[in-house]
């Protein structure tokens, strides 16, 4: 393990400022970074709101939340990540905004300190392009929200060294996370290419007026999904029978939606503005108190499922 200290979130938005708290909750000493004040106050209104939610469902205390909070603290001066140990960035998923953060922090901070990147689908490698001592820089992919699902990808980039991706592992296990290693950086690394599989298929069946949107999330909620969240797919296989599994996907496969283009549905929804729950419509709707409610529901259950399966 490194003597890793002192954390640098850059980025105080939703993955952010979760990233910090799961830091912070280990009693590390946590600076969140933003280009503006605005992003900081808003930044500090999920905080408390995400507090709030731990306290309220007994997963924290007040005095543990007053800990966990006097460990963050706030700036807008990038060079304050100057003397830290530890960086991990959640900045807009634009491949040119993050050259321009890892081009400047990368010269600030030591050339032995870790860097990780939480980006969800750009390559760990074309990141890196823009980063000094490129060797040390890995991907961090940690689920929203941060500080309650446990699975974190960590992956090698081309050019990363593999003792700093473990080191990146280990820091994710002493966390009390359950990190996986994607060893090749490809799209979408691990989860979000089965995220995506399962999304596409249910999409078609949606199209072709096979289930409702309804049912589809019922099929993941109230079958698929309790099974995933006990078992692995190589589990639930060996407990199925390979034999079966076998004969089930020598039809099935070649059955299956293989689509190359995005969906129509997310072409015409962002289209017409619904964008989700952060613009109170989407898929469904979510008029008033409705997405506030959303997030917080959600964030329940997932505490509860954590807590059955771990």
């Amino acid at each position: 393990m490194r003597d890793i200290k002192k954390v640098f979130v850059a980025g105080s938005g939703t993955m952010g400022m979760s990233i910090a708290q799961a830091f912070a909750d280990k009693l590390y000493d946590v600076t969140v970074y933003d280009i503006s004040e605005a992003s900081i106050e808003h930044g500090k209104k999920l905080l408390a709101l995400n507090q709030e939610a731990l306290i309220k469902s007994g997963k924290s205390t007040p005095e543990h939340s007053e800990e966990v909070t006097e460990k963050i603290c706030f700036t807008v001066d990038i060079n304050d990540a100057k003397d830290t140990d530890f960086v991990t960035e959640s900045v807009v998923e634009k491949l040119e905004i993050k050259h321009d953060f890892w081009a400047n922090l990368s010269r600030i901070v030591g050339e032995d300190v870790l860097l990780t990147t939480n980006t969800s689908g750009l390559s760990i490698t074309a990141i890196a392009e823009a980063v000094k001592c490129p060797e040390r820089f890995v991907g961090m992919h940690w689920f929203n929200p941060p500080h309650i699902i446990p699975l974190i990808e960590v992956i090698n980039g081309d050019k990363t060294d593999d003792a700093n991706a473990q080191a990146v592992y280990e820091l994710a296990k002493a966390l009390g996370k359950k990190p996986i290693r994607a060893k090749k950086d490809v799209p979408g690394f691990c989860a979000n290419r089965v995220q995506f599989t399962v999304l596409r298929e249910l999409l078609h069946l949606v199209e072709d007026d096979v289930v409702s949107f309804e049912d589809a999330d019922n099929v993941m909620k109230y079958g698929l999904g309790l099974r995933y969240a006990c078992l692995g797919p190589f589990e639930i296989a060996d407990m199925g029978g390979i034999d079966t599994f076998r004969n089930i996907s020598e039809y099935l496969f070649a059955d299956l939606d293989d689509s190359k283009e995005g969906s129509p549905i997310f072409r015409t929804l962002v289209d017409e503005g619904r964008l989700g729950v952060k613009a109170g419509a989407g898929i469904y709707d979510y008029p008033g108190d409705k997405a506030d409610m959303a997030i917080k529901e959600r964030d329940e259950k997932y505490m509860k499922v954590c807590d059955a399966i771990l």
